[in-house]
């Protein structure tokens, strides 16, 4: 008896599961030793009609939400044919604010372990429809958003659309909008040279992501994923009208703060190649020179307007290429902290 109690509690104490349900909320949190995780049946059966299962993850931004919500409300795609999921990371308003936000227009799944990733993961673990769509939760799509991916599947094993790049004030947008306008969320040279498809934009077959696993953390879990899914036989294509915005960042820190997430998530990354450390010295170098390469593009655009929004844009790329380069040696350990 002793020994069983024994073991109970050395079970209480490694695996706590708990199961809460309140409307159309379904909660499931697993709790490892501390560690926690979010997870539910992977074998939902699909309604009939129910086409694509739409994911979004959302932390802490409950006006972005309520915007992408609203959008995804509107499209041209019969509202039976699809499911929005959102899959929450513990945002510190609480669930019931989220849920009181959300106003039936979703599901809702409470994730506590932290990370796009697994928000992305634990939602589509909730999904029944037989494809699933990828939206960022401060992302707005284009109404035929849904009907475009889901045709350009016909074509391809799973597809990123287009993503525009949305500035506060279009007619005056900052230096670094501007420069975002430029080269924020080049979705079509991400999937058509590099390979890989952002996750804010994204149509897969459910199988497929599943066959393929969830997103990792600690990585950046876009190229990972898409590499994973291309090396295991998948076809990548691009579906340029299948398009979401995404607001621009406004200022440096914002812009640089997004920079640092990019690097330690590639630099993770390309730790499993050979000759990892040599490899990134070479990228380094190659942000470094860069801005060289990729002026005439800020000189020629069509998205800019006027000398001064073509200046903003090359003075922030000079600098952020700059900035990576030495946050890029700092990861090396050949750097100083802080700028």
């Amino acid at each position: 008896m002793k020994i069983g109690q024994e073991a109970h509690a050395l079970l209480e104490r490694w695996v706590r599961i708990s199961l809460a349900r309140r409307g159309g909320q379904v909660t499931v949190t697993v709790e490892m030793d501390g560690a926690t995780t979010s997870r539910s049946s992977p074998d939902l059966p699909s309604p009939p009609g129910l086409q694509v299962s739409v994911i979004v993850p959302h932390y802490n931004d409950l006006n972005g939400l309520d915007i992408c919500l609203n959008a995804l409300a509107a499209q041209t795609l019969r509202r039976d044919a699809y499911e929005v999921i959102v899959g929450d990371n513990g945002s510190p308003q609480g669930s019931d604010a989220v849920e009181a936000l959300i106003a039936g227009r979703a599901r809702l799944i409470i994730v506590p372990e932290r990370g796009a990733g697994p928000a992305r993961n634990g939602a589509a673990d909730l999904a029944r429809a037989p494809v699933l769509a990828f939206i960022d939760s401060d992302c707005v799509a284009e109404p035929a958003w849904l009907a475009e991916g889901l045709a350009a599947l016909s074509a391809w094993d799973f597809v990123g659309g287009q993503v525009k790049v949305l500035a506060e004030n279009p007619d005056n947008p900052t230096p670094t909008e501007a420069f975002e306008t430029v080269f924020a969320f080049d979705f079509k040279t991400y999937i058509t040279r590099k390979g890989f498809t952002g996750s804010g934009n994204l149509f897969c077959p459910r199988a497929l992501f599943r066959s393929v696993g969830g997103f990792r953390v600690g990585v950046s879990e876009d190229v990972d994923w898409s590499r994973r899914a291309t090396a295991a036989g998948y076809r990548l294509g691009y579906a340029p009208k299948a398009v979401v915005g995404h607001p621009g960042r406004r200022t440096w820190p914002e812009l640089r703060a997004k920079f640092a997430r990019v690097n330690a998530e590639t630099y993770g990354l390309m730790q499993e190649r050979r000759l990892a450390r040599l490899a990134w010295l070479v990228r380094t170098v190659a942000v470094a020179a860069s801005p060289i390469a990729h002026a005439p593009k800020v000189m020629f655009t069509d998205r800019l307007h006027g000398p001064r929004q073509r200046f903003d844009a090359l003075a922030i790329l000079i600098r952020i290429r700059l900035w990576r380069a030495w946050d890029g040696l700092r990861l090396l350990g050949a750097g100083s902290p802080g700028l």
